[in-house]
């Protein structure tokens, strides 16, 4: 099993970051467009929670694959887990963690996967997935982040007025 740990730093609070991570439809925006993913089945728009569960597709490496994964963990505003149910893996559990720290908010993501395919699967996690799934949480989260910060402001009025 292969693991891919990346932080970010944004200058938004943990409630907007938090809501804008768990979105289906700012995940399908904020990823590779050539991959070019979409919400199939399960929650397809808006926030997904505790025991539901989304099915994506989506082109990697030049296949067109679906993933379905389930909420297994939730604490708003700070965690939610999403582990894979059907997909290409043999397993894969996504952990995403959010702390406020002076103002602004760390979001971890900790993805853990292995591939099929024993030895020959084992060989392909390290050569080939670990980076690209690094590469794709990094470009997804700066996405993120850059998403936040633009919208941060609304959030914090929201937030103000007893609106969320």
């Amino acid at each position: 099993m292969v693991t891919v740990t990346t932080k970010v730093e944004i200058d938004a609070p943990i409630r907007h970051c938090f809501d804008l991570a768990r979105d289906i439809g700012i995940h399908t925006q904020t990823v590779w467009k050539h991959t070019k993913e979409k919400a199939i089945r399960g929650v397809t728009s808006g926030p997904i929670g505790q025991g539901q569960t989304v099915t994506f597709e989506a082109t990697h490496f030049g296949v067109r694959q679906r993933l379905t994964s389930l909420i297994t963990e939730y604490r708003e505003p700070y965690l939610f887990v999403d582990e894979m149910q059907k997909g290409a893996f043999k397993k894969l559990r996504h952990v995403h963690e959010f702390e406020e720290i002076d103002g602004k908010t760390v979001m971890t993501d900790t993805l853990s996967f292995e591939a099929p395919l024993g030895i020959i699967g084992r060989g392909v996690e390290r050569l080939v997935l670990k980076e690209y799934m690094r590469k794709f949480l990094e470009h997804r989260n700066n996405e993120l982040k850059k998403l936040a910060e633009q919208t941060k402001s609304g959030a914090k009025a929201e937030q103000s007025d007893g609106k969320r």
